[in-house]
């Protein structure tokens, strides 16, 4: 049987636009920590010489040939490849003007599964950027234990924990559980084959006519119920970025 896994959003447009207009524009939420575990000599010594292929094969037994040990001119770090990155810092990582987004580059080449770390050593080993970092990758997941390489498929048992989380993203879902659709329905109120409404729709809904199909004003916004928890969210993750006390540790 063929799955397909899918990502969704907690919060519509409008929740994210609201909650998100009044934090810094130079922080990046990312996921991030030095304590590689066992990640150290499975993920990042072996040398894969295409990951792509390693991603392909994943669910199979595979080993590289060759390791190389840790390297000491940059400190690595690893977390969850879901993040939100910065302008400015996503300008550093193309232009790389101390060389360090280039150099880590080469390096992460060759490492598997390299979306779990290159940002995070890049943003943690960059002086300019280190002190922007968010501890967090807003979604909400649920893993087995001990952890496997993804989370838990989320179904309708956990719907309520996951809408109280304040999360604005959760994953992982089979396509077409019936999760979907109460997300859709009780928290992004969107109709079938439908966006999510928002301030901007001007048209006059009903159901055989998307109300979204004509617009106003985009830059209006109407917040919903699930802003508040998302608020709470943001807020208790800039809480622990202001007191310092879980960046690029």
């Amino acid at each position: 049987m063929f799955l397909m896994f899918v990502c969704c959003a907690l919060s519509s447009l409008s929740d994210l636009s609201h909650v998100f207009s009044s934090v810094s524009r130079d922080l990046n939420f990312i996921d991030h920590t030095s304590d590689l575990g066992w990640k150290e000599s499975d993920r990042f010594q072996p040398i894969v010489v295409d990951p792509g292929t390693y991603l392909a094969r994943r669910s199979q037994i595979f080993q590289a040939t060759e390791k190389r040990t840790t390297p000491d001119a940059f400190k690595l770090f690893t977390g969850s490849p879901w993040v939100t990155l910065s302008r400015p810092f996503l300008e550093f990582c193309i232009f790389g003007w101390d060389n360090l987004p280039r150099t880590l580059l080469m390096y992460f080449t060759n490492v598997k599964l390299s979306q779990e770390g290159y940002f995070h050593s890049v943003i943690c080993n960059a002086p300019e950027f280190k002190n922007t970092t968010v501890n967090g990758d807003l979604r909400y997941m649920i893993w087995d234990n001990p952890p496997k390489m993804e989370p838990l498929f989320l179904n309708t048992s956990v719907y309520d924990m996951m809408a109280e989380s304040g999360a604005a993203f959760a994953r992982q879902f089979e396509a077409n559980n019936p999760v979907l659709d109460l997300i859709d329905k009780k928290i992004l109120r969107r109709g079938r084959n439908r966006a999510a409404p928002g301030a901007w729709c001007s048209g006059r809904g009903s159901w055989w006519v998307d109300p979204c199909s004509q617009w106003g004003d985009v830059d209006i916004l109407k917040p919903g119920p699930q802003a508040k928890k998302l608020e709470a969210s943001v807020s208790s993750l800039l809480d622990d970025w202001t007191s310092q006390t879980n960046q690029c540790q």
